[in-house]
């Protein structure tokens, strides 16, 4: 699990989204941003989760966040989850695990009862000067946008 917490500075980090576009922290000084972490595209827990952040795009907006998801999935693969839920964010693709594992989301979990290494589910709020106000490690899959507002 990760050790950032409220009042950290956001690692920096630059990567490609699933157009092949870098995207760096940088891009969003000035900007509150939802930098999500989901374990793998088009299954149904990270479906929920950025269906539902999609769906609520406009109200975050209005009230100043920028989105961002991030999976060790191909830049591929991003694109096709993108497209296919028209997604208004971008997702990285960040296969060398580099993003995660500066955020420390990576590491052990367990699934009916196997142990294996893999993205920890984990959202962090980073506020206009890039310092992590909030971070959110039990995510609500189909009512996230309603727990980062609140």
């Amino acid at each position: 699990m990760t050790t950032l917490k409220a009042g950290d500075k956001a690692p920096d980090f630059k990567a490609e989204d699933q157009d092949g576009n870098n995207i760096t922290l940088n891009d969003y000084k000035g900007k509150k941003l939802v930098l999500f972490f989901y374990p793998k595209a088009s299954t149904p827990g990270c479906t929920a989760e950025a269906c539902n952040l999609s769906d609520n795009y406009e109200a975050m907006s209005a009230k100043g966040y920028d989105i961002l998801g991030v999976s060790a999935d191909s830049k591929k693969r991003q694109q096709n989850f993108r497209n296919k839920y028209d997604f208004k964010y971008p997702l990285l693709a960040d296969e060398e695990k580099e993003v995660i594992e500066a955020y420390g989301v990576w590491g052990p979990k367990k699934f009916m009862g196997k142990e294996y290494e893999g993205i920890h589910r984990t959202t962090f709020i980073i506020d206009e000067q890039g310092m992590i106000e909030e971070v959110i490690q039990k995510v609500k899959t189909k009512a996230h946008a309603e727990q980062i507002m609140e």
